[in-house]
């Protein structure tokens, strides 16, 4: 009941808020398509099969933080200067990054507990070093995007390159965890979309989601 009334809260209070000043039809058609379906799937899910829908839902914050970091990252009115563009392509490249593996770690995760991917954890040869190769390289993308954002140049492309490798952490890091154990990294992957949510709040300024 805390959670439905939070969210209500926050919904209300972006939509009827100074960044929103047009465009309410649209607001409104998505709100009731998206509602509509997690109504229709949280009737027909059984309590055994709750933590795969907990799994998908979080899945789809992850998603939510990516998609929004990068339409603010296009988006042409964001205009910041010197140190204060610095920390806002921090926080759009941490909303993004964390985004990226709640997405796709929790698909993995809904796959697993639902029996559609196999239970048995992914060993790849030196699947350690590649997961540190991958955030080796997530960082260094995410550097080239602050870069090219102070010097004006094209900061999409290591913004995408950065978002795909984050994708594919995520997916390898629960890949290689057993599928009795996802219950446990579907909690995991819990706070990391509460952190995605804090990091979109930083770049929005959006003191509700921060909360």
């Amino acid at each position: 009941i805390y959670g439905m009334i939070g969210m209500t809260i926050a919904i209300l209070a972006t939509v009827f808020g100074p960044e929103v000043s047009s465009n309410f039809h649209i607001i409104i058609i998505t709100m009731l398509i998206g509602g509509s379906i997690g109504m229709v799937l949280a009737r027909k899910v059984q309590m055994t099969q709750m933590p795969e829908l907990v799994a998908i839902l979080h899945s789809l914050v992850g998603l939510a933080a990516v998609l929004v970091g990068l339409a603010n990252s296009m988006d042409p009115d964001v205009r910041f200067l010197g140190v204060e563009l610095t920390i806002h392509d921090i926080e759009t490249s941490l909303g993004i990054v964390i985004g990226a593996i709640t997405f796709s770690g929790s698909v993995i995760a809904f796959g697993k507990l639902s029996g559609r991917i196999s239970g048995s954890p992914l060993t790849l040869p030196a699947r350690h070093w590649l997961n540190l190769g991958l955030l080796l390289i997530a960082l260094w993308a995410g550097r080239q995007y602050i870069l090219e954002s102070a010097a004006g140049g094209d900061a999409l492309t290591p913004l995408l390159i950065m978002a795909g490798v984050a994708l594919l952490f995520g997916a390898h890091m629960v890949m290689a965890i057993g599928g009795a154990d996802m219950p446990v990294v579907v909690s995991m992957l819990n706070s990391y979309s509460g952190w995605a949510a804090a990091a979109t709040g930083f770049m929005l300024n959006n003191d509700l989601l921060i909360v």
